[in-house]
């Protein structure tokens, strides 16, 4: 099944075979589209050789870097060369389910024709709060401030896993931050989609579409840090509390598009010196989180939790 007006794009970073095996499935599956461009964020030379020979197989477009410069810039120079008005962007770490090019179609109909929708998401580690059935399997996610709408997971409407967008993008919402950290850029591009009310459509059995792969020979290249993974009832619950006043705050007063390709996340955040005196308060309470986290982590096991 081809695709009309659609790119794939895939972000790589010293997994080449994890790349290989996503374009042979989407082969396998059928599914052709009108351009490919793989994006790499600078990797080591065995796996840009290896990239170099899948140009006999497969017929993409390869978007180099000397240097890694981070998840956010990878995003941006890759999307930077998409020319056809929709972009399916999926992380090469993952691989289409047989189910994918049925689903795929229609959502890819739907943003044809809603244009006040803005992306379709089809993976996801958990089932988003809040959704409104349309069909087909698929939800309109639903975002509100209202007590009602309760928890902090209603904030994760966005995410970098596969989803369908329009190459416009970066207009509405601005481009991704570069030179943070990986869970950073994803986390201020959540709340530039929020603020600038982004709307969206989920997959209900949100891990039917794509699977994700890390094998042993060319794992995750992201380390979540004690604060994202402990299971520590403590420490669960001071996340919770700490997530779901920082959200709040940040999705009524810290600005998170960046528009320009040149802004860096020091430069966008100077704009807003006004704001020093509460992102102070804020990167107090932070730090002093952080140093709990620490001493618990030290903490001898008897004593924890």
């Amino acid at each position: 099944m081809h695709f009309k007006g659609v790119t794939l794009l895939v972000t790589h970073y010293n997994r080449s075979s994890s790349l290989e095996r996503l374009l042979f499935a989407f082969a396998t599956l059928g599914c052709s589209f009108d351009d490919i461009v793989v994006s790499d964020d600078g990797s080591r030379p065995e796996h840009l050789e290896h990239i170099k020979r899948l140009t006999s197989h497969y017929k993409f477009r390869f978007i180099g870097t000397p240097v890694n410069k981070g998840l956010g810039n990878n995003i941006n120079k890759g999307q930077d060369a998409v020319s056809t008005p929709f972009t399916l962007y999926v992380q090469e770490d993952f691989v289409p389910k047989p189910l994918f090019a049925e689903k795929f179609a229609y959502a890819l109909k739907c943003m044809q024709q809603q244009s006040s929708l803005d992306m379709v998401r089809f993976y996801a580690y958990f089932r988003y709060p809040f959704l409104q059935p349309v069909e087909n399997g698929f939800s309109e996610m639903i975002f509100s401030t209202l007590p009602w709408y309760f928890g902090y997971r209603k904030f994760y409407y966005y995410s970098d896993h596969p989803h369908l967008r329009r190459t416009s993008f970066f207009q509405k919402f601005g481009r991704y931050h570069e030179g943070i950290k990986v869970e950073k850029t994803e986390y201020k591009m959540m709340f530039a989609f929020l603020q600038n009310k982004g709307k969206a459509l989920f997959y209900d059995e949100y891990q039917d579409l794509f699977e994700q792969k890390n094998s042993a020979e060319e794992p995750s290249t992201v380390r979540r840090n004690l604060w994202r993974e402990s299971g520590n009832f403590l420490v669960s619950g001071l996340r919770e509390v700490y997530r779901y006043v920082r959200f709040h705050y940040d999705l009524f007063f810290t600005p998170s598009s960046c528009r320009y390709p040149e802004e860096t996340s020091f430069m966008f955040e100077q704009k807003f010196k006004h704001l020093d005196e509460v992102h102070l308060t804020r990167y107090e309470l932070t730090n002093k989180l952080e140093e709990i986290l620490l001493s618990i982590k030290e903490m001898p096991q008897q004593f924890r939790f």
